[in-house]
């Protein structure tokens, strides 16, 4: 685990509520019977002990978690045991999110050790699944995908993003000691510094989010910005930010897919969008940029991605984000490779993403009271969950954070060094 300059988060030891948790299951009176008991010991007997406790229905629960004892994970009936052996990287989540599955420590120190373990010895399903087709989905799938997890109303992103900008990606932290709205801002002012951003340049943005990077470009760098998204919730929330703002003269918030993006354009720029638009659309992607940069145009790409090919958990592709896929580096090359694009610069910054994620769970667990009140315990457990897990993937490796720099093979006006990325600070 990484050091940090702040307290570590309420919320990574597992069971902190606030409240009494209402799915919480006790026994239902059977004892765990000798097939139980086998199956138990299939489950746990290359576990390492000494990070790991795992216990069945008829132990209580450890009445006090320090940093020097093994996680506890206690199993809360026999249908429980059974799914979460069948099938570890879809039912843990489940079971979990409605309190079948409690943990008593430190969740990070948790999941971090179960991705250890799995990648180490992937069970016959899972190797059965690295091996599956990378889905490819279409506009139908885009727009389902995007209002399943984006559309949750923009009140909740509200109570734990940034304050200046809710950015739901990667920040960058130039300081260790910088608040979440400064790092943000920093990721910000090094996506532009990258690409050399310039005064009346045109940028077309794939994937807005609710507007604040389209927003930055034009405030601080004075870019004309088309902003595609497919998000209804965060395209209206955009484009009143940007009459607030003062810049709506030289920011469009378009509703319609990036595969739509039509025109001209100095630079193209996607933040936190390729990992849903499918490793299967990334020439089709690379075309389309192809046919709209100018001459001396360039551009890049920011995206969760990992160092070999495998698909998103089955939890998080089910429950929290459907349809992602992080690709490689050697996958994100069919975008460049055979559409006349040069990578300039590729830089890898995973654990600003896992610092980024503790700054948000921070916030998610000050406000968790609302968020219950929005939504119920259950989906409270699951977010916690899908934080604490991401935060867990980005400092063991599971997942990487790339940004790609890209320009049009033989430009002339590509950069000698990387002065210009660090010369004035952030």
């Amino acid at each position: 685990m990484v050091e940090r300059s702040r307290a570590a988060p309420i919320g990574v030891t597992g069971e902190h509520t606030g409240q009494a948790d209402p799915h919480k299951r006790t026994s239902d009176g059977r004892a765990p019977n000798a097939l139980d008991r086998w199956l138990f010991r299939q489950m746990t007997s290359r576990l390492d002990s000494s990070r790991v406790r795992v216990v069945l229905w008829d132990e209580p629960a450890p009445s006090t978690t320090t940093d020097s004892l093994p996680v506890v994970v206690r199993i809360g009936d026999r249908k429980a045991l059974r799914r979460v052996i069948l099938h570890p990287n879809l039912y843990f989540g489940d079971l979990y999110s409605t309190g079948r599955i409690t943990v008593h420590g430190d969740l990070v120190a948790l999941l971090q050790a179960a991705y250890k373990y799995t990648a180490e010895k992937p069970s016959k399903l899972e190797r059965l699944l690295r091996g599956r087709r990378i889905p490819t989905p279409d506009l139908a799938d885009s727009r389902r995908n995007i209002h399943h997890h984006y559309d949750l109303g923009n009140d909740f992103y509200e109570l734990w993003l940034d304050r200046e900008a809710l950015q739901y990606t990667c920040a960058y932290y130039a300081d260790p000691a910088m608040t979440i709205e400064q790092a943000q801002q920093a990721k910000m002012h090094h996506v532009c510094r990258k690409m050399r951003l310039k005064a009346g340049e045109t940028v077309a943005e794939a994937g807005s989010g609710w507007g604040g990077f389209a927003i930055f470009m034009a405030k601080n760098y004075g870019a004309k910005v088309r902003s595609f998204n497919i998000s209804r919730e965060q395209v209206a929330h955009a484009r009143e930010w940007a009459k607030r703002e003062g810049v709506a003269n030289n920011v469009e918030f378009v509703e319609d897919d990036f595969r739509n993006i039509a025109g001209k354009y100095d630079v193209f720029v996607s933040i936190g969008m390729l990992e849903h638009a499918g490793a299967g659309n990334y020439r089709d992607l690379g075309k389309l940029i192809d046919r709209v940069l100018t001459p001396e145009g360039r551009g890049l790409i920011h995206s969760i991605g990992r160092d070999r090919p495998e698909p998103l958990n089955a939890w998080i592709d089910k429950r929290i984000f459907p349809g992602a896929y992080p690709p490689t580096l050697r996958e994100m090359m069919d975008i460049f490779e055979p559409n006349g694009l040069s990578v300039l610069d590729v830089e890898n910054i995973r654990l600003h993403y896992a610092e980024t994620l503790r700054g948000w769970l921070e916030r998610f667990e000050e406000n968790v009271d609302t968020v219950r009140e929005m939504f119920d315990e259950t989906f409270v457990r699951a977010w916690r969950l899908y934080l604490v897990g991401s935060i867990a993937a980005f400092l063991s490796g599971k997942l990487q954070l790339f940004q790609v720099l890209y320009a049009r093979t033989g430009a002339r006006n590509v950069p000698w060094t990387r002065a210009h990325v660090y010369e004035h600070g952030d």
